[in-house]
């Protein structure tokens, strides 16, 4: 007996599967709770929804992943609103095409018996990883209580800033992430305390962005990207314990109480709107830069980003 396939059957046997556009995004790092949304958009299938295929790649240099995209070598990075700036007016071709996390988490740390106000840094050493954005940072909170750089002495601490900390090699450090080095410390068996940036006259900004190179872009292909992020960040929201099962399920380093901890204290601070662009906080801040002499003019909004959601 003959068993007859109907015709509709046939046609989806007979027809093969679109293939998912291959795209590679870089990371700033090895894979954290920074990067949840990201994860969560790879694990539940968002990207491949969106006909995407995202190899998604940790750097061997922190350094690296805007270089690699503006030379063609990524599609994506992910790089910090600071310092797109100062890339840009260097002549790097890259453009932020949407945000991850929408606020700073970059702070002022030091221990919780340590200075108590801004002005309790005065004569004290400011450990930091990377000069120039940070320098700036520095400037502008010892402004509010009427301190100047000569009142501090910077040390370069490479990227040992909580032990340098706690250890009493530096007072203070600029560049601690406030979701991770405040539990660093703490499960070192010490405490410390956050002066938050945007809390002591530096202008809000974006900490995680995604840059890409504008000539080099497809301006579809990211909208349906971004668009798996922000489901991926919709889902966080909606079902957070799902999602950190699912998120530390793929790595065991993962798997422990700083991560644990970490992913709680950035879950609120993640874009819902990873496309929108508030054009008003990049002119802030690239005015905050040209004030504090590290650009030498203002560039417009459009040479520095763009809402590929506009149609």
């Amino acid at each position: 007996m003959k068993h007859l396939i109907p015709a509709a059957l046939l046609a989806l046997i007979a027809t093969p599967a679109l293939a998912l556009d291959k795209v590679t995004l870089m990371l700033d790092w090895f894979v954290n709770p920074d990067h949840a949304p990201i994860i969560i958009a790879q694990e539940k299938g968002f990207f491949a929804d969106a006909g995407l295929e995202v190899e998604v790649v940790a750097p061997a240099d922190p350094a690296d992943p805007p270089k690699l995209v503006a030379a063609g070598r990524a599609d994506y990075a992910i790089s910090y609103q600071p310092q797109l700036h100062l890339q840009v007016h260097e002549g790097l071709p890259l453009k932020r095409v949407g945000t991850l996390i929408a606020t700073p988490l970059n702070c002022l740390m030091v221990k919780a018996d340590g200075p108590q106000t801004i002005a309790d840094l005065k004569g004290k050493k400011i450990g930091y990883s990377v000069s120039g954005v940070e320098d700036a940072l520095v400037g502008a909170i010892l402004k509010t209580a009427g301190l100047t750089m000569d009142d501090v002495q910077m040390v370069n601490v490479n990227w040992s800033l909580s032990p340098a900390l706690i250890a009493g090699q530096v007072d203070a450090t600029i560049g601690a992430y406030r979701n991770f080095e405040l539990t660093q410390m703490r499960l070192e068996g010490a405490q410390g305390r956050c002066f938050f940036v945007e809390e002591q006259g530096v202008p809000t900004y974006d900490e995680l962005i995604f840059v890409a190179n504008p000539d080099r872009m497809d301006v579809d292909r990211t909208r349906r990207f971004l668009h798996a992020v922000e489901r991926g960040a919709q889902y966080m929201v909606n079902h957070p314990d799902e999602s950190w099962t699912l998120f530390s399920g793929t790595a065991p380093d993962l798997q422990d109480e700083l991560n644990a901890a970490a992913w709680k204290d950035t879950l609120p601070r993640f874009s819902q709107s990873p496309a929108a662009l508030d054009q008003g906080r990049y002119a802030r801040f690239e005015a905050f830069l040209k004030d504090a002499g590290l650009v030498p003019e203002m560039l417009p909004v459009s040479d520095l980003a763009i809402d590929v959601g506009v149609e």
